[in-house]
């Protein structure tokens, strides 16, 4: 299997690697079209905001290749807050894959949520033998309205989309690759899709 994860200067790129290598995966970390287009598998990471990462999309065409892509993506933090419409943050316009807007938390919560989380109405096979309210884990700031094409939600100050699907493209707020066993299996049944 080729899985390449995308490199565009936002990531937590070492991290996700090492969580493929213990599924026995070699992560391939590139930026170049083809053999973006050449993977049965990508990954979309981030972490770092919203503006400059968009920028920096751009700047290498990727922001006109990630949507018409046909194969598996999963976005994972940054990288699934990029495929939205829209972020507050730095009030930057995304890829459009999820049609849905990504906001602020309050000042009423301590921001950014930072450590464990629950997610819950788990409705893909992306959460194969992942339990109701398993707690993943989670740095953001903002996050993706609830909506249609929610597959998971979470509640902090309010409940949001913690991960979305709209046919090919997955996106998940929380961080498999931090997340232990569950975020293990997560990762393990994408490469499954």
């Amino acid at each position: 299997m080729k899985l390449v994860i995308v490199d565009y200067g936002a990531g937590n790129i070492k991290s996700i690697q090492f969580a493929f290598k213990r599924l026995g995966v070699d992560a391939l970390l590139s930026n170049n079209p083809e053999e973006i287009k050449a993977a049965d598998k990508i990954i979309f990471p981030g972490v770092g905001e919203a503006s400059s990462a968009m920028h920096m999309l751009k700047q290498s065409g990727l922001d006109e290749l990630i949507p018409k892509l046909k194969q598996p993506v999963l976005g994972i933090c940054l990288g699934m807050q990029l495929m939205c419409n829209y972020t507050e943050e730095g009030d930057t316009n995304g890829l459009g894959i999820f049609d849905v807007n990504v906001k602020r938390f309050s000042n009423a919560v301590k921001v950014p949520q930072m450590g464990w989380n629950t997610v819950r109405n788990l409705k893909s096979e992306l959460f194969k033998d992942i339990n109701e309210d398993e707690f993943l884990y989670l740095v953001h700031s903002y996050y993706a309205e609830n909506c249609s094409k929610a597959i998971a939600t979470s509640n902090y100050e309010l409940e949001y989309a913690s991960a979305l699907e709209n046919e090919n493209f997955y996106g998940v707020q929380f961080h498999p690759e931090k997340s232990g066993e569950a975020g293990q299996r997560l990762l393990n049944n994408f490469l499954k899709i």
